[in-house]
């Protein structure tokens, strides 16, 4: 049958994706799969029974499952189709219902517009039926750049949608839900700004990486994202999930490690807001984030493990209260005479019971921290108990202390 077709059947026009996605099909005498960068699924072959449970999966849900993009990663399949023009033969993968395929993808220059699936069902294919795919991928490229520049020019009106609710030049709730309708999105009924710092300002390059992975990850709903110089800012439905702060956690591990194994950017910061019901938050929620970002700068060893704001504790206050010690001119005694008596005798005082409190007065976790004995440490504390008269059992002197420590280094930074 190939020796009768024509030289290129793929020459002729069509109307759609999915007359074209038949097209392949009928050539080829097997099902097919269209897909765009993102492994959203644009169109797929009339469907028969010549199929498996992860072609079936990606016509439901209208993209491929999480789960067999993540399994193509580790085996090689999509790093192998970010570099190659050529056709990949994919291996049968029955943990994940993949069967034999084929798979190509579709370029324009050197950027990856999508990917074409071919089953390989009761055939092997040849080096003909290779050439055919290839001639296929060349094809439908054209279709593909309309829908991208389509794609584009919506995204440009998401973002300024995006950036009038995080500035809060849209502060009328009537009004931002009539913009999300106008724009065709679902306003979420609770939500949370989620911002990923990154250590340099991000490239186009990295911005194409990320968009790949948000739209891969599959654990949340992603309403609204925009990248501002370092930093990736997205807005976040919680809404129908049970512990939203924990899950927003769990996404940004996945994102931060995902980005770190696939493109090697590594030390991304994650910072997530309050969980809001209200749009009119959207602001309030940015300015969250910002702030444990900044927190998170000046005290990277306290906060290295808070990546919520309300995980933030007292340093959600800090501001405040280093406003209310300057204007009241207010000095801490017992961290005053510590300060003079280590200057005198070049001694570490401060910095011992910065410690002892960091570690809720465990002297073998404090001990360890200073590389000193716990009997070391027994000795410094009477010390520091004595010349800054600071009574370990009263409970506000403590917190008091604590308190003042951090305001130092946070005034100092």
């Amino acid at each position: 049958m190939l020796n009768n077709r024509l030289h290129d059947p793929f020459k002729s026009a069509f109307d759609s994706l999915e007359e074209y996605a038949d097209l392949i099909s009928q050539v080829l005498m097997c099902p097919v799969t269209i897909e765009d960068a993102n492994h959203r699924l644009l169109a797929y072959s009339t469907h028969d029974e010549r199929t498996d449970s992860a072609r079936i999966s990606t016509i439901i849900g209208r993209r491929v499952p999480e789960k067999v993009i993540n399994q193509l990663w580790k085996e090689g399949t999509i790093p192998a189709l970010l570099k190659t023009k050529e056709p990949i033969r994919v291996k049968n993968m029955d943990e994940i219902g993949l069967g034999n395929r084929v798979a190509i993808s579709i370029w324009k220059q050197e950027e990856v517009l999508g990917f074409i699936w071919a089953l390989e069902i009761n055939k092997s294919f040849t080096d003909e039926d290779f050439n055919l795919l290839k001639k296929a991928a060349d094809a439908v490229k054209n279709k593909l750049l309309q829908l991208q520049t389509r794609k584009n020019k919506k995204e440009e009106r998401f973002q300024e949608f995006f950036w009038k609710l995080l500035t809060g030049h849209l502060n009328d709730q009537e009004e931002i839900i009539e913009h999300f309708h106008a724009l065709q999105i679902s306003p979420a009924a609770s939500f949370s700004i989620l911002v990923f710092k990154f250590q340099e300002n991000i490239t186009a390059k990295e911005e194409q990486s990320i968009s790949y992975l948000l739209k891969t990850i599959q654990s949340l709903k992603i309403i609204l994202h925009t990248i501002d110089l370092n930093q990736l800012i997205l807005l976040v439905s919680t809404e129908r999930i049970e512990n939203p702060v924990q899950e927003l956690d769990q996404f940004s591990h996945v994102f931060i490690t995902k980005m770190a194994e696939r493109y090697g950017i590594r030390n991304i910061t994650p910072a997530s807001s309050s969980i809001y019901q209200d749009n009119k938050m959207i602001r309030k929620a940015y300015e969250e984030t910002l702030s444990l970002l900044s927190i998170k700068d000046k005290f990277p060893a306290e906060t290295a493990k808070i990546f919520n704001y309300q995980k933030l504790g007292i340093y959600q206050f800090f501001d405040h209260l280093l406003e209310k010690r300057k204007t009241e001119a207010y000095v801490n005694y017992s961290l005053k005479r510590l300060h003079e008596y280590d200057q005198k005798h070049h001694s570490n005082l401060v910095e011992t019971l910065e410690t002892f409190l960091n570690n809720d007065q465990n002297i073998h976790e404090a001990a360890k921290e200073l590389n000193v004995h716990a009997n070391t440490l027994n000795y410094r504390i009477k010390r520091i108990s004595e010349i800054g008269e600071v009574d370990f059992k009263d409970p506000n002197q403590k917190m008091s202390l604590f308190i003042d420590l951090k305001l130092e280094k946070y005034q100092g930074s």
